[in-house]
């Protein structure tokens, strides 16, 4: 086999594992636009906000102790535990949710039915809110993220040996292909596929989805608009901890985590920002798109281009098919 050809196929590979990644953050933007028609722009910093409480949780870190410090004069940074991983991800569920609630009741509840603007307004306000609520609470020092199930069950990372030996022998050259993406990847499935259960076949999925088409209207049903703000932001909290474990065990917890949400929105508009399955087609498209177009096109025009391919390609999108792929066209009537 012409040694090009593989090596191609190795980078398809890692653009799919990339875009599974991307896939992750795009869900949370999906399930709020999905289910309030409001577009989150703090959707990348809920997941460095959930990363960051995950492992300060897990070092039993002192929250606010560089204000506390600050202001008492004394030196307290720890309490002197550590917490399981699997206590510290529960504990970190329970914070989400609390953000959740704190979000609805602070912000949203004041603000149904205003235009969409005014709503997508309150999330930028929302995201530089708790970029500095998350520095303030535990620091903004770059930060390891271990999660270990198990002394022997760690999240998994460094190539994979076995596809690494299988390509050998077949190819006579080994895929480098990342446990964790391999971990990401089944972990999207399984989420990807409780999501669409949960908005398909569930009262409040439903519920979810009327809410989305008009807020009055699902007011005049019977349907409580604060609790259902609450669960759809309480489950993209939860997505939103999900990614930030992938991508801080990946790259390490640091405030650039929070600019992830800015790859996701090519993703969006070509999987359409209403379909949950659009996230993941549009996530694998565009990490397999940008990883193939800097390996064959890249060379001849210096390079870097995968920064800017993402963006190219959901403007031609947005052209042709704004909609996106499998988003709903929307014919207002006036």
């Amino acid at each position: 086999m012409p040694e090009q050809l593989v090596f191609a196929m190795e980078v398809f590979l890692n653009g799919l594992m990339a875009g599974v990644l991307y896939a992750l953050v795009a869900l949370g933007f999906v399930l709020i636009y999905k289910a309030s028609g409001i577009f989150n722009f703090a959707q990348g910093v809920m997941a460095l906000f959930a990363a960051m409480t995950l492992v300060g949780i897990q070092k039993g870190q002192v929250p606010f102790s560089h204000l506390i410090n600050a202001v008492l004069g004394t030196h307290i940074h720890h309490f002197g535990w550590h917490v399981h991983s699997l206590l510290a991800i529960l504990l970190t569920v329970g914070v989400m949710i609390f953000l959740a609630w704190a979000v609805q009741k602070f912000v949203f509840r004041h603000l149904v039915g205003q235009e969409p603007i005014i709503l997508f307004m309150a999330t930028i306000g929302l995201a530089y809110f708790l970029e500095g609520f998350a520095d303030l609470m535990w620091g903004s020092e770059i930060k390891t993220l271990d999660v270990c199930l198990t002394a022997n069950a760690c999240l998994p990372q460094g190539i994979n040996l076995a596809i690494d030996e299988a390509t050998y022998n077949w190819f006579g050259y080994g895929f480098f292909i990342d446990n964790l993406d391999i971990t990401a990847t089944i972990v999207a499935i399984i989420l990807v596929s409780a999501l669409v259960i949960f908005s398909q076949y569930t009262k409040q999925g439903r519920a979810m989805r009327a809410v989305a088409d008009d807020h009055q209207a699902a007011l005049s049903v019977g349907i409580s608009l604060n609790f259902i703000w609450v669960l759809v932001w309480s489950v993209a909290g939860f997505v939103a901890l999900v990614a930030g474990i992938m991508w801080g065990a990946k790259s390490g917890v640091q405030f650039s985590l929070s600019l992830i949400a800015l790859k996701a929105l090519p993703v969006l508009m070509l999987g359409g920002f209403t379909s949950i399955p659009g996230a993941i087609v549009g996530g694998l498209i565009i990490g397999v798109g940008e990883k193939m177009f800097e390996f064959l096109i890249g060379p001849m025009v210096g390079g870097a281009t995968e920064n800017w391919f993402a963006y190219v390609l959901a403007l031609v999108f947005l052209v042709f098919r704004p909609q996106g792929l499998f988003g709903e066209k929307i014919i207002e009537r006036v």
